[in-house]
């Protein structure tokens, strides 16, 4: 590339050898493409490269995420074969160990997403030929079916390809344990010492992994029993609730999001007992290019505009929304004072369904615990001292809500929703969504709204009302580094609330582990919270108001207040951090 920039040639010499080593024509071309024209002195090739290839991408509590292309810091065969390898040393050290089956088993899913069956067939050939005993499902399925799966087969691990509703040119590859860790998703120390084994792997040529095709595919009876015991799990929850009542149709629109939760979601619904939906169907059939769809995200703002469109025209009341694995669930309801569509946050949806569980541990008779997220809203808090539940604040992310004993809900505010963490130990949109619509029925059998039954809420509870900050960035380093400037430079006050008591995550002890989250606890109960996002290049701000006075709409009001003041201070202090 350039003889007085031996920096240059070291890369040449890196990116030579995977094209070499690469099976995938396409990265092959990529790579080479690039380096032709870096070598002739093209400036934005040489950064792509560098940015491709300047070590490797990261393994961590989410598996791997990250935009295609080639490179050990994109998704490609490559990066796949090298992880599957070494997630198979791991789980034989398991073995070896007696932490596992000796050999150890593996299920493996994968989404429509561009590369997905790729990759999963890839996963399969390389875990089996290092002696895992694999099943792999023949056909795309959403998330908590890989999830369930992992449980119903008494398998070692799982693992699922999907970039869940990261944007259309990401992948990721998403990795389960069984065993003692119950099907969940890794938690440190797993992490590290799969990315050690990854590393390790990777030093290796590639051609010298050992692969086999002898692995077994997954039959129908895995879905067949998730939908089942997901089904069951639903009809128990809405005994005795509205007995005797006829309420008038509830029309429910339903979008896929082109992902691929559709088919078990309408098979769910039906063995629930629960109102058929009408599909989007521009969106119905999995497609991994998201021909609508920027970001195929139901917390979005445009992500639902089809699905609202088709609600007016058949005069739908209800709009419900997966993303494209279908482990996170969108709602939006008709909104009287509105006119209109309006969404529910995933803390209202959160709040909602903790109620319902707390209602049915009440009538079954049994405690149990109720958990959020440190950054979801605290209102679950405020039902579990109701309800004489126990309570419980984890990091972000279903594989810290999954693992807590007693669990009988569990949300974080990205829309993830473990509404039955004896089915399913993962966020599970699908059962999510059978819930939300049983409760929107009794609700209509009731006369009342999903609205209302917020309201009622704010008045037995408290009222707890949150809003986001979501800053986008090119890169998911320019969060990180956005984070850190606020680290160094901590705000005083937030308008004019003072912060009384901050909390960095990185200090030990405050959580099972250290993590990138900041915490400013304000003068008047408010909350400002402030973290990147560990799977898209955003910088997250959460902030949380509450009001235990007055009427519904005097607490409402209350909060609206507080959140607009803190919002518009929150979005002066990020920008006054500058770059």
């Amino acid at each position: 590339m350039n003889a007085a920039d031996p920096g240059l040639d070291a890369l040449a010499r890196a990116v030579r050898e995977w094209i070499e080593a690469d099976p995938d024509p396409a990265t092959r071309a990529e790579a080479a493409e690039l380096l032709a024209a870096a070598e002739v002195g093209d400036g934005e090739a040489a950064a792509r490269l560098r940015d491709a290839f300047d070590g490797r991408l990261a393994f961590g509590t989410a598996g791997l995420r990250a935009e295609l292309g080639a490179g050990p810091r994109r998704m490609n065969r490559v990066v796949v074969a090298q992880s599957s390898a070494g997630f198979a040393a791991f789980l034989l050290g398991r073995a070896a160990r007696g932490e596992t089956a000796d050999p150890p088993t593996a299920v493996i899913g994968y989404d429509t997403r561009a590369n997905s069956e790729v990759f999963a067939r890839d996963t399969a050939e390389v875990l089996a030929g290092a002696g895992i005993e694999v099943t792999l499902f023949p056909s795309p399925v959403p998330t908590p079916v890989t999830a369930f799966a992992v449980r119903f087969l008494g398998a070692s691990a799982g693992v699922m390809i999907t970039a869940s509703h990261n944007p259309p040119r990401d992948n990721g590859y998403k990795v389960y344990l069984g065993d003692a860790d119950g099907g969940s998703q890794i938690v440190p120390p797993s992490d590290r010492e799969i990315a050690a084994l990854i590393e390790e792997a990777a030093r290796r040529p590639l051609a010298g992994l050992p692969r086999s095709a002898a692995y077994r595919l997954a039959g129908p009876e895995i879905e067949r029993s998730y939908v089942e015991r997901t089904a069951a799990a639903v009809r128990a929850g809405c005994a005795g609730r509205g007995a005797g009542a006829d309420p008038p149709p509830l029309d429910v629109v339903y979008t896929a999001l082109h992902g691929v939760g559709a088919a078990s979601a309408r098979r769910v619904l039906a063995a629930a007992g629960l109102p058929a939906v009408i599909s989007v169907p521009e969106q119905e059939q999995p497609d991994g290019s998201f021909p609508t769809l920027a970001f195929p995200n139901p917390e979005e703002p445009a992500a639902l505009d089809l699905a609202y469109r088709l609600a007016a025209e058949r005069g739908a009341g209800l709009v419900i929304a997966h993303d494209p694995d279908a482990d996170r669930l969108g709602v939006a309801a008709l909104h009287p004072a509105e006119g209109g569509f309006r969404r529910l946050t995933g803390n209202e949806i959160g709040l909602l369904l903790g109620w319902r569980a707390a209602e049915r541990a009440r009538a079954e008779g049994r405690g149990g615990v109720l958990a959020n997220t440190i950054v979801s809203s605290p209102a679950l808090g405020a039902v579990a001292r109701s309800y004489g539940l126990e309570h419980v604040e984890t990091l972000s992310g279903s594989k810290w809500l999954s693992r807590i004993p007693g669990l009988i809900f569990g949300f974080e505010e990205a829309l993830g929703y473990l509404v039955h963490p004896d089915v399913v130990g993962d966020k599970d949109g699908i059962a999510a969504a059978a819930e939300m619509l049983a409760l929107a029925r009794e609700c209509r059998a009731e006369g009342r709204t999903l609205w209302e039954l917020l309201d009622e809420a704010s008045l037995a509870f408290g009222r707890f009302s949150s809003r986001q900050i979501v800053v986008r960035y090119g890169r998911t380093a320019e969060a990180r580094e956005a984070s850190e400037r606020a680290r160094n430079r901590p705000p005083a006050a937030f308008g004019r609330h003072r912060v009384e008591r901050v909390r960095d995550f990185r200090e030990p002890g405050l959580a099972a582990v250290t993590a990138n989250v900041l915490a400013y606890d304000l003068d008047d109960g408010s909350r400002v919270m402030i973290r990147p996002s560990g799977t898209e290049p955003k910088l997250k701000v959460y902030i949380d108001a509450f009001s235990d006075s007055g009427s519904a709409a005097d607490r409402r009001a209350a909060t609206d207040r507080a959140l607009d003041g803190v919002e518009a201070a929150a979005r002066a202090y990020l920008d006054g951090l500058g770059s």
